[in-house]
């Protein structure tokens, strides 16, 4: 076995140790402070649940930082807006915030990564084709950024859902890493400390959860993937801006639904609801687990499409992302995840019922 391997298995171990045992004493910590959901409205459980999880993790990420990570302006700035973050979640947590107000604290926190980190996607390259954002790459980064927060945000319904889309897409990049050979880079770094975070918080929070991730868990996940998929531009670490994003094609089609549903609505995108992708599972499957593991199943393939296509068998990857948007494509149409289909059929029934008469 060699040394960078063992000491990938080292972090991650370390950190995967010191969250796991630290979540029960933040769950006793959630109850003092009513950081908790109550059951009924949007929430489907059935009990008053704990949701700081993401301060375990955010405590893990720290530690890692402080035993594995160099003191660099870049790591700096990720470790502020980090905290800027997950005191906006935290505050949301205790007690709800205006949408407004966390939509100030994920910029805040993005233009910290952006503005003093130098953290920039200044260009793409993709399918041959180069673009170079020029005066607008710190705008469009800090959108990028925030747009996957609360792409996290949305897609946070069911046990060890967030969670387990993020280990699966922070795992997929540390494999992306070590093929392409780049084990020192600071992506790498932040890479193996989530997967050891955030697997030591799905022992706690995978069906049936213990403690919810909490919008500082869900906000917080969304920012360490935007800045760890940033990281890989500087570093050639991922190969063009359309990996990291297909990889997380699930919660990101489901913020994509959501705010086109609640637009036809004439609501606002910001709106809670329980049409989201896993809410139509759930109403299929009747079950937690079965929907979650589906999830995973489909995100494991997007994963797998996107390390078959850094390898260099791109025409595959490809193959292999139409086919699964295909499958998402069919499940939209043969649900209510976009629209109401009943409330249109009675519309339609309604319609030639009156010009019969």
């Amino acid at each position: 076995m060699s040394s960078s391997l063992l000491n990938n298995i080292k972090i991650i171990a370390i950190v995967f140790t010191f969250v796991a045992i630290i979540i029960p004493f933040i769950k006793k910590l959630a109850f003092h402070i009513n950081a908790v959901d109550e059951p009924g409205g949007r929430h489907i459980h059935n009990s008053i649940m704990p949701k700081l999880g993401g301060l375990g993790i955010f405590l893990g990420f720290l530690l890692g930082y402080m035993l594995f990570c160099n003191q660099t302006p870049q790591m700096i700035s990720i470790l502020i807006g980090g905290i800027i973050i997950l005191l906006t979640g935290l505050f949301d947590d205790i007690k709800r915030l205006p949408a407004s107000v966390q939509f100030i604290g994920q910029i805040a926190a993005a233009a910290v990564v952006v503005y003093y980190g130098s953290i920039v996607m200044q260009d793409i390259s993709a399918y041959g084709i180069y673009l170079n954002f020029g005066i607008f790459a710190k705008p469009l980064t800090i959108i990028f950024i925030v747009a996957l927060m609360n792409c996290m945000n949305f897609i946070d319904g069911l046990d060890g859902l967030a969670g387990g889309i993020a280990t699966i897409f922070f795992i997929t990049i540390s494999i992306i890493i070590s093929y392409m050979g780049i084990y020192n880079g600071l992506d790498a770094s932040l890479t193996l400390i989530m997967i050891g975070a955030t697997l030591g918080f799905l022992i706690h929070n995978f069906y049936p959860a213990k403690i919810f991730l909490g919008n500082s868990g869900s906000m917080f996940l969304g920012y360490m993937i935007s800045v760890i998929s940033l990281l890989g531009f500087k570093n050639v670490t991922i190969t063009s801006f359309i990996i990291p994003v297909l990889i997380l094609a699930i919660p990101i089609l489901d913020t994509l639904f959501a705010i086109i549903r609640r637009l036809l609505k004439r609501e606002s995108p910001t709106k809670g609801d329980k049409q989201h992708l896993h809410h139509q599972l759930l109403q299929r499957t009747s079950s937690q687990l079965k929907s979650v593991l589906i999830i995973y199943g489909i995100n494991i393939l997007f994963s797998i499409a996107s390390i078959v296509y850094v390898l260099g068998n791109s025409k595959l990857g490809e193959v292999i992302y139409v086919f699964l948007l295909v499958i998402i494509l069919w499940f939209v149409l043969t649900t209510d995840i976009l629209f109401d289909r009943k409330k249109i059929e009675d519309d339609i029934k309604n319609k030639i019922n009156s010009k019969t008469k």
